[in-house]
């Protein structure tokens, strides 16, 4: 794959190729395209070798930090005597991303399939869905879909084989992103207030109601069916040696064609801009995330670091959600990081101290500075805090909000002194569209 490649040979359309299809999200179109054909093939299979075929598969997590999917599916113990639970992460809310919402949206069964698999691998008999209790539209989808799956045998009593039954329950949160945190998740879907357990034990060992749990995001598990149905050789063709297959890429901010590019891991954001269109015209990238705003941010200089796991951790990032946020140059980094910011302060459950703490001085500090109100030694003063909750908080929240702090001041600091020295943010704010307040007469192309 290089930058001459057509997008007809960079995409690889699989859980989207038929997204624009009427009646996407029923059971007949996903029928119509092989659906439920990889669940036939992992029925006949035993267990342990549905989990070894997808570790030979290369699966990798497609929620966060690439977690092989068929080793934490190996760790969950057999013959404990114990109920095993596969619990589904719907909580989509990390600022940027959106690709799950959307794929639950046009074609849940993808999901359902998946989670029959995986049940079937883990030995699990009663499987969740935790969504994002906001998205209501995709809610009722999923409740049809469901219902659909359950009319046609697929949940319910003997899917699994003679005499093992399988139930499917779909959970709507509260809208907290914390939430998203496996344990703070289980907490929540317990019934409890949704704040991360300390660990261990680990879920697959004490997860859900105690008992050996598989936390999986929806891309991952909803990756699964095409897999077996096609084959690991089939999807190891695409993406690179240690992270193979295809994922969902998701292009917003400043640029030309916005949305979701399915592609193999291991494209570029250049070649993606390529084939969506550039940044808006009359402007150049700035900044940019891989991964949604909790990754550190990369420059125009990163355009050809490949997306897959490697390639951006090389680069001093993550590859996350694969959100990919694009910013221009009359966006102000400061600003930018401060309402990064902001939020995390305000999604903070409050459990341990360096975040709750932390990110609420960030936030002070950041206002002054943007304001024009701080001095240069405020400037270390952030850089020193957001240490203080890297690495040291009870969740990966606080990880998040320091890095925006690190990574904007290694590439941007002098901007930080600008805002310092001259009193204030030295960007028009009718010009910048990060300025909520002034641009609703801003027009950005799509």
């Amino acid at each position: 794959m290089n930058a001459t490649d057509s997008p007809a040979k960079l995409l690889t359309p699989v859980l989207s190729t038929f997204w624009d299809q009427p009646d996407a999200w029923t059971l007949e179109t996903y029928r119509r395209h092989d659906g439920y054909e990889g669940l036939r093939t992992a029925l006949a299979m035993d267990p342990d070798d549905v989990i070894a075929y997808v570790k030979e598969a290369g699966l990798r997590g497609r929620g966060g930090a690439g977690f092989p999917t068929g080793m934490k599916w190996q760790f969950i113990p057999q013959g404990d005597g114990k109920p095993h639970y596969l619990v589904v992460n719907a909580d989509e809310s990390e600022p940027g991303t959106c690709k799950d919402i959307p794929l639950l949206f046009a074609n849940p069964h993808s999901l359902i399939e998946g989670m029959v698999i995986a049940c079937h691998a883990i030995r699990s008999s009663h499987a969740f869905i935790y969504l994002r209790g906001e998205v209501v539209p995709v809610l009722r989808r999923l409740h049809e879909a469901v219902r659909e799956a359950y009319a046609a045998g697929y949940l319910g009593k003997d899917a699994l084989g003679p005499g093992k039954d399988l139930e499917l329950t779909v959970h709507a949160g509260a809208g907290a992103y914390i939430c998203g945190e496996e344990t703070a998740l289980l907490d929540s879907l317990e019934g409890r207030r949704g704040q991360p357990r300390l660990r261990p034990p680990f879920p697959a060992v004490a997860g859900l109601y105690a008992c050996p749990t598989v936390v999986n995001n929806v891309e991952s598990i909803a990756s699964v069916p095409s897999l077996m149905h096609k084959g690991k050789d089939w999807f190891r063709s695409m993406g690179s040696e240690k992270s193979p297959g295809f994922t969902l890429y998701s292009l917003s901010g400043h640029v030309a064609g916005p949305g979701q590019y399915e592609a193999p891991l291991g494209v570029t954001l250049r070649q993606l801009l390529d084939m969506s269109g550039g940044m808006r015209k009359g402007h150049r990238l700035k900044f940019w995330t891989p991964g949604g705003s909790s990754t550190p941010m990369l420059t125009e200089e990163h355009l050809d670091v490949p997306l897959d796991y490697e390639g951006v951790g090389a680069a001093g990032s993550m590859l996350g959600t694969k959100a990919l946020q694009c910013f221009d140059e009359t966006t102000c980094v400061v600003r930018a990081v401060t309402r990064w910011t902001e939020f995390y302060a305000h999604e903070s459950c409050g459990k341990c101290t360096p975040c709750r703490e932390g990110t609420y001085w960030l936030v002070q500090l950041l206002r002054d500075i943007e304001a024009g109100k701080a001095t240069l030694a405020d400037i270390d003063k952030i850089d020193d805090i957001a240490d203080t909750i890297n690495g040291k908080s009870f969740c990966a929240l606080g990880d998040g909000a320091a890095a925006p702090i690190f990574s904007s001041l290694k590439h941007f600091r002098e901007e930080y002194e600008q805002h310092v020295n001259g009193r204030g943010c030295p960007f028009d704010p009718a010009a910048s569209t990060v300025w909520a307040d002034k641009t609703a007469h801003l027009e950005v192309k799509a």
